[in-house]
């Protein structure tokens, strides 16, 4: 896991899980949305910590991650969490008694091409893709989450 990522967590008052972050954008919801989301490069680290999951957005102009947490959700308040591959992306439906959060992140097999892998890569301070090497099992902990 980046040490950067670590430390913005941990200055925000939660425990990281060790090698249990990656990187996601939230998902369309239509083909529109597609399409205009293709442009856009909101991405965030989503981190699970030992009570909860947060998210901390990149800054869209730098490219650097902002010291700011944009999501906590407990772990408490998720019913379920469901996982569905997407071409070249995996979906992350999470549904709490309120609300259904989707996100997108991008597979492993193709991430050092793409956006997850530099973001990562950039994160680690030197050239290793934590995206890529936490996907697995960061999704298989996700989808474990209210299904207990």
């Amino acid at each position: 896991m980046s040490r950067e990522v670590q430390k913005f967590v941990q200055e925000a008052g939660y425990q990281p899980l060790e090698d249990r972050c990656i990187i996601v954008k939230y998902a369309p919801a239509n083909l529109s949305e597609q399409f205009a989301a293709f442009f856009n490069s909101e991405f965030y680290v989503l981190q699970m910590c030992e009570h909860e999951i947060v998210l901390l957005p990149f800054n869209t102009t730098w490219g650097n991650l902002r010291k700011d947490v944009s999501l906590v959700l407990p772990y408490g308040d998720i019913q379920s969490v469901e996982l569905e591959d997407a071409m070249l992306n995996t979906l992350v439906t999470i549904r709490t008694g309120s609300d259904v959060i989707r996100l997108t992140t991008q597979q492993a097999e193709l991430s050092d091409l793409r956006s997850s892998g530099i973001y990562a890569s950039i994160y680690a301070g030197y050239f290793k893709n934590w995206h890529k090497e936490n996907l697995d099992d960061t999704l298989k902990a996700l989808k474990a989450l209210g299904n207990g």
